[in-house]
């Protein structure tokens, strides 16, 4: 297998088409069901993936070894010289920053890299493609959760550092501790875990850390997310240690507040600079741990072969806050051009001293070494877990075409070509009372089957606009999902789809392959002219309305889920009629939407007689009839916890075990309070909610066919796609109450922003957000224009950062969300193995909390927010979802104090309304 005989791509032609060159194949991480063009020459065959489900893999160009011989040798007479692009294979070990890497790794090497999961291929799968089909020159292993001693853990990994030693490898973290795990090196605990934190560091200089400082208070400040390391003790002669921390200690992130693009290494400001004034600010001690942490210890932090190009990092170069990152991926170019120019060196001036002929004979031994090791392989047996698709750079390959794997599916009922119709009211809202008011005089009479997108804390230009609705026009349905039995965790999304029309004509139909690929074929089926919402300052210009909810994550990547949700799964209005309110310019709209073949004015015009009519009196008719209490029963009972306080605090102490052995960087544990409810006015209880705690993504839903309505006062955007196909996330981690005077409130905001803790817990889920992003955006698009601001609510202060990126054009609406759902600030780091922890520590399904809330527009927009601070109403119970990110800097009994403090505005809402 180890053949000295390994070509640079450039030098190699399909012997099919001398113009053609042999090039790599970059798969892109999307989602199942999954297509794979790759370049091979295992003729064209449906195979199993992992999951089972069959995947086409088509040739796209074929070659013989024995003609190419002499093109490899011709292309050998060239002078050396660097080639435009480097083909990395990047391995991934499940983790939640791969992604990241990816982007990184897209925009530096000049062409995306491949991306598989650590079991996806088999050994001779890898051999192939690494040796017969020379189509990867180095290959990069990913961070991840768990041990390189676990096999599960680690996958192929170990196999690749320890047999291929003629390629180029460079291993991050879990890739890192693998390189000195295959040699002999012992993984053992750290002093403590260190996540979300950064270190400086110190090298050797050698030409990994090219142009990149070292030691301390010289700017080489490096994020960590790990609980084991290397045994430095126990390093073999074979490994060199090439960086360690400067000091004992870890450093907060305190930087510049604009962090500019996706991984800003060289923008960092000193951190020290701010350390001194806040400390005198605020004191000493906190429940937030603003005491910065320290290590017994100096951890190592690089190591590299002495003999092979193999290098790892313990440290995460691909974090936005790690400084000069992107110079260490680009010193791995460096690395690897070098080393295929003395390869290809050395191999020309062997061939000087043999004649063509024993070339030919040696090129023919060594590929019949190579067919021995693959002799097994007749298939690709899992290819890829998650769909994949292919994408060739032309600009940088010029032979290469686009293949587009969106756009395949269409939905059954086939296209719908929709138009739009509004009309705009100039500065009328103030004029009728506001939001409130335009609410309950058109659709608050009974409120039933209606939808508020509501965008009721505007200032500081957190949100601008709100939409409403009722029960609409001919296209208006409801749509309710409910998943099969997950018991034995075979269903992987499918279940129950009712649909119900405004006549009242109802069916149910099962969708095998679930709720969001349904929506997919659903928003692909609409057909419209863009000129006719051009003038409309907003995206959402009718469409589904509605929620998804947690459990939904088994159409995501989870593979079971352990609780049945008591709520539907999902729940979605197709609103065909709207109103819409600009809070910035006081405007209202109203919109509505009907079939080509259609022409519908009706609404519109009993719509605006109702606006124009709206008068003090009325106004004030319907909001005291809803401000009212429905009872005022004396024998109130509260809300009953589904965990109590020591069980609660038991869970946490099982999150920092966890934790501690490198399971998760980050757990976001969560519970449920619950009280019955015999009668609630619930649209009261959600206008005292929105006064109490105003929000910019509150939200209220009633869905009456199933007794179910939504009081939502989230301050946390999900994930919004807009019209120039920018996609944004909003995550907050980070919150501590509201101060009883306005001194108090100032410390108690500081003493938030520089919590290490609470940073901690922000950074891992910005880079998470990040990598989310990163799977469906343009390389180098995804970047942290606000990192760790700190924003002030009614109740709370909480620390949010914006991730935003430019969706590529042949990914769709849907496919965004899948990517990133369910939303990282409520599930922790790596996500998939985080989502399996806390479903085995949660005793019940968090049904639609955690979930999100929002809209899809028929033009293939949406917003969705976080489904968090909100009181779900179902068959005669009212229940509250609340928890707090765990991560190792945390204390038991503050984050049981952090979840009780988020329960506390809605259930005082709901205990004065019941």
């Amino acid at each position: 297998m180890n053949s000295p005989l390994r070509l640079f791509s450039s030098e190699l032609t399909c012997p099919t088409s001398e113009s053609m060159q042999y090039t790599n194949v970059n798969f892109l991480l999307s989602r199942p069901p999954s297509r794979v063009s790759c370049l091979i020459k295992k003729g064209d065959m449906r195979v199993p993936n992992r999951d089972g489900r069959n995947t086409l893999v088509c040739c796209q160009l074929m070659h013989s070894h024995k003609d190419e011989s002499y093109e490899r040798k011709k292309r050998l007479q060239v002078p050396a010289q660097k080639a435009d692009f480097v083909r990395t294979l990047l391995i991934d070990n499940y983790d939640s920053y791969t992604y990241n890497i990816y982007q990184e790794l897209s925009i530096i090497n000049g062409v995306p890299p491949v991306v598989i999961q650590n079991d996806d291929w088999t050994w001779e799968e890898l051999c192939h493609y690494l040796y017969d089909e020379n189509a990867f020159d180095n290959i990069v292993i990913s961070p991840g959760p768990g041990s390189p001693a676990c096999p599960q853990d680690i996958g192929i990994c170990l196999q690749l550092l320890l047999k291929c030693w003629d390629i180029p490898i460079l291993g991050v973290c879990l890739g890192h501790q693998a390189l000195g795990y295959v040699h002999g090196a012992q993984i053992v605990h750290a002093s403590e875990p260190v996540h979300g934190r950064l270190s400086e560091v110190e090298h050797n200089g050698c030409q990994l850390f090219r142009d990149i400082p070292s030691g301390r208070n010289y700017g080489f400040k490096v994020v960590r997310y790990h609980s084991l390391v290397i045994d430095s003790e126990s390093l073999p002669e074979e490994l060199i240690p090439i960086a360690w921390t400067s000091s004992t200690s870890t450093l907060p992130f305190i930087g510049s507040k604009d962090s500019g693009k996706s991984n800003t290494h060289e923008a960092q400001t000193d951190q020290s600079i701010f350390i001194d004034s806040f400390l005198a600010e605020v004191g000493n001690g906190s429940s937030n741990h603003c005491d910065y942490g320290k290590t017994s210890a100096r951890v190592l932090m690089g190591i590299r072969h002495s003999t092979r190009p193999h290098y790892g990092v313990q440290f995460h170069p691909e974090s936005v806050a790690t400084c000069y990152g992107s110079q260490i991926f680009k010193n791995f170019r460096e690395i690897t051009d070098d080393y295929w120019l003395r390869f290809r060196s050395s191999y020309k001036e062997k061939l000087a001293h043999s004649d063509v002929s024993n070339a030919k004979r040696l090129y023919r031994e060594v590929c019949r070494s190579i067919s021995a090791e693959n002799n097994a392989v007749d298939q690709l047996k899992k290819v890829v877990h998650a769909n994949r698709h292919l994408e060739y750079n032309k600009a940088e390959m010029k032979h290469l075409e686009m293949f587009n794997m969106v756009n395949t599916h269409h939905a059954t009922t086939g296209y719908k070509c929709l138009k739009l119709k509004w009309r705009k009211f100039g500065r009328l809202a103030g004029q009728v009372g506001g939001a409130k008011s335009i609410f309950c005089g058109l659709f608050g009479h009974e409120a039933e089957n209606t939808f508020w997108l509501d965008s009721s804390s505007t200032e500081k230009g957190r949100a601008r606009f709100s939409f409403m609705g009722g029960k609409g026009g001919l296209l208006w349905k409801q749509l309710t999902f409910r998943l099969s039995n997950q018991s034995d965790g075979s269903s992987k999304g499918s279940g129950y789809l009712s649909m119900q029309d405004s006549q009242g004509s109802a069916e149910t139909i099962f969708l095998e392959e679930g709720f969001l690929d349904f929506l997919n074929k659903e928003l692909q089926s609409y057909r419209y002219d863009k000129n006719e919402y051009e003038g409309l300052p907003f995206d959402f210009h009718g469409g589904y309305v509605g929620y998804i909810g947690y459990d939904l994550k088994v159409e995501c990547g989870v593979t079971s889920n352990h609780h049945k949700s008591k709520t539907p799964d999902a729940c979605f209005f197709f609103a065909d009629n709207l109103v819409a309110i600009d809070h910035k310019n006081d405007d209202v709209y109203i919109l509505a939407i009907h079939e080509e073949s259609s022409s519908i004015t009706q609404w519109l015009d009993d719509t605006e007689e109702k606006l124009l009519s709206l008068n003090g009196s009325v106004r004030m008719a319907l909001e005291r009839q809803n401000s009212c209490p429905s009872t005022f029963s004396t024998c109130k009972v509260g809300f009953a916890a589904e965990k109590s306080r020591e069980q609660y605090i038991e869970d946490v102490k099982k999150c920092l075990n966890y934790i501690k052995d490198g399971e998760s960087y980050e757990l976001c544990l969560t519970t449920q309070i619950r009280k019955p409810i015999e009668e609630l006015n619930s649209l009261g209880l959600y206008l005292h909610l929105r006064e109490r705690n105003p929000a910019p993504y509150a939200a209220w839903l009633n869905f009456s066919k199933e007794d179910l309505c939504i009081c939502c006062s989230s301050p946390e955007r999900f994930l919004q796609l807009d019209r120039s196909n920018i996609l944004e996330a909003k995550p907050i981690k980070g919150t501590i109450a509201r101060g009883a005077t306005k001194e108090e409130d100032k410390q108690l905001k500081l003493k938030l922003q520089f919590s290490e803790k609470d940073q901690a817990e922000n950074l891992m889920i910005v880079d998470l957000l990040r990598n989310d992003l990163g799977r469906v955006c343009d390389p180098g698009s995804v970047h942290v224009p606000h990192l760790m601001d700190v924003e002030s609510y009614a109740t709370v202060h909480t620390m949010v950062s914006t991730i935003r990126g430019k969706k590529q054009s042949d990914v769709s609406a849907v496919d965004c969300v899948k990517a990133a759902f369910p939303g990282g600030s409520m599930t922790g780091a790596p996500k998939l193995r985080s989502m399996e922890l806390l479903d085995s520590l949660e005793s019940c399904s968090r049904g639609i909390y955690s979930g999100c809330i929002g809209f899809f527009s028929y033009n293939q927009t949406f917003d969705l927010n976080i489904v968090i601070r909100t009181v779900i109403i179902h068959e005669g119970e009212a229940s509250i979802g609340a928890g707090g990110a765990i991560v190792a800097l945390s204390n038991p009994e503050d984050e049981y104090e952090e979840m009780v403090l988020k329960t506390k505005a809605p259930a005082r809402a709901v205990m004065h309304f019941e």
